[in-house]
C-alpha cells in the first residue's frame, strides 16, 4: 500500500529533510513506485505537485528536494496502487474547495465496496477509492455545517466519518485546510514533535544528517506525521488503531 507524510508547524518551515528520505521510499528503498504528490499551503493558496513516475526517479521530486518551500501545513504521498491505474489523476494528494478554502487529502489503505451516493458538488476525477472517500467526507461536512465550524465541532464530525469509512477497510489518512492537520490511523502512523532544544536527526533511507539547532529558533515547533519513522536516532510516537489526532501550531491538540 501507499505511505503518507505530513507536516504541521507554528512557523513556515521547509520539509526538504523529511521529503528527501520519504521520496527515496518511492521506488528506491521501498516499492511505492506508482506515483507521488505533495501539497504546500501558502496563505490562502496551495502549491500542488503530482507525478505518475516513481518519486525516487522523478525530476519534479528532485526539484522539491532542492527547493526549500516553506509552509505551516504540508501533505505528501507515495503510491502503491491497489485501486485505479497508474495515472496523474489517481495521484494523491487531492485538492478541493469547501467553505471558501482549499482542503488537501491523502489516503493509505484499501476500501472494499465503498461507493456511497455522491449527490453534491464533490465528485472524483480519477478512479481510486481514496478520492471517492475524500469527496464523501467533504459532502458530509457540507451537509452538517453550512459554514466553517469550530475546530472541536469539526473534529467530532471527522471522528465519526473516519470511523464510518474505516468500516470498509484500511483507512489511514491526512487532511488539512491550512490551519490544522487531521491524521487518522487504521493500521500504521507515527509522529514526532521537534522543539527546543533541537538536536541532530539522521534519515533511515538516505545518508543525510541535519542539526536542527543550526536552522531553527527556540520558538519553533514542528510536527511530522508519517507512515513509518523517517529517522534512526529519534523517538517517534505510534498512533493507536482507530485514533484521529489533530495538529495545530506544531503539536497535537485535544
Amino acid at each position: 500500500m501507499c505511505q503518507l507524510l505530513g507536516m504541521n508547524c507554528n512557523v513556515p518551515t521547509d520539509i526538504v529533510f523529511s521529503f528527501t528520505g520519504f521520496a527515496t521510499r518511492g521506488g528506491g528503498t521501498d516499492v511505492h513506485n506508482d506515483g507521488w504528490g505533495i501539497a504546500f499551503f501558502e496563505g490562502a493558496g496551495v502549491r500542488h505537485f503530482v507525478d505518475y513516475q516513481a518519486a525516487a526517479a522523478s525530476p519534479i521530486a528532485d526539484l522539491i528536494k532542492s527547493c526549500p518551500i516553506k509552509s505551516r501545513n504540508v501533505i505528501a504521498h507515495i503510491r502503491k496502487a491497489t485501486q485505479g491505474r497508474v495515472s496523474l489523476e489517481n495521484c494523491h494528494p487531492f485538492v478541493r474547495e469547501l467553505w471558501g478554502r482549499y482542503w488537501v487529502f491523502a489516503h493509505n489503505g484499501d476500501l472494499k465496496n465503498f461507493a456511497p451516493t455522491l449527490d453534491g458538488p464533490f465528485h472524483p476525477v480519477g478512479t481510486t477509492d481514496s478520492e471517492w472517500a475524500f469527496c464523501y467526507i467533504l459532502q458530509q461536512l457540507r451537509l452538517r455545517f453550512p459554514e466553517l465550524p469550530s475546530l472541536p465541532d469539526l473534529t467530532v464530525a471527522l471522528r465519526e466519518l473516519t470511523a464510518e469509512i474505516a468500516g470498509y477497510g484500511i483507512f489511514n489518512m491526512l487532511l488539512s485546510d491550512g490551519s490544522a492537520l487531521f491524521a487518522h490511523c487504521a493500521t500504521e502512523l507515527h509522529y514526532i514533535v521537534r522543539k527546543y532544544p533541537f538536536t541532530q536527526a539522521r534519515l533511515s533511507d538516505e545518508d543525510v544528517v541535519v542539526d536542527f539547532s543550526q536552522v531553527t529558533t527556540p520558538n519553533d515547533r514542528v510536527a511530522i506525521i508519517v507512515t513509518q519513522p523517517l529517522t534512526t536516532n529519534e523517538e517517534w510516537t505510534r498512533f493507536g488503531a482507530g485514533e484521529l489526532k489533530v495538529f495545530v501550531d506544531g503539536a497535537p491538540v485535544d
